[in-house]
């Protein structure tokens, strides 16, 4: 009888073990826009796909799975980093922005841009265009900024800019 009770302890450690890693808080870095700038626009020959998005966004976080999925897919690549930029006011970071990467396994960088008094500012510094409306992806590479895209993506579409643009530029 002891060993069952011996064996159970173990499976029952083994399998908490097992989950906590998903349950691990995620290092969300509180950011300026000058500070996640100089992140993306390193001359290393990576991809920087930089996903702007917010928990109160329904279209963010309907397109999120499918950036993991992407994600999961390319994070052992050195020529590729996918970075998810929330738009969430700070005094949300630990009520929803990390409860939500928690749920979701948001396992790509994170960073709050912590920098709404200036958006007038870098919104037409990330692209000309951009309203600011989320989602919105922006895709570069040695600082050269290759597509912005502002609107939800699917993975198929994901995918495509990535092969495209890790593979010619």
């Amino acid at each position: 009888m002891k060993h069952h009770h011996l064996l159970f302890a173990l499976l029952a450690g083994a399998i908490l073990a097992g989950c906590s890693g998903k349950n691990k808080t995620p290092e969300i870095q509180v950011v300026k826009y000058e500070a996640l700038q100089s992140i993306y626009t390193q001359n290393d020959d990576v991809l920087y796909v930089v996903n702007f998005w917010a928990t109160w966004c329904a279209p963010c976080v309907e397109e999120l799975p499918d950036f993991m999925e992407v994600h999961q897919e390319m994070e052992t690549n050195p020529a590729y980093k996918m970075l998810l930029v929330s738009l969430d006011e700070v005094e949300q970071l630990e009520s929803s922005v990390v409860k939500m990467a928690m749920e979701m396994q948001l396992n790509a960088e994170l960073y709050l841009l912590d920098d709404i008094t200036r958006m007038n500012q870098w919104i037409p510094a990330i692209d000309s265009s951009w309203s600011g409306t989320i989602p919105a992806t922006l895709f570069i590479k040695n600082g050269k900024k290759l597509e912005f895209v502002s609107k939800p993506m699917t993975k198929e579409e994901l995918r495509s800019k990535i092969n495209l643009y890790e593979n010619n530029h």
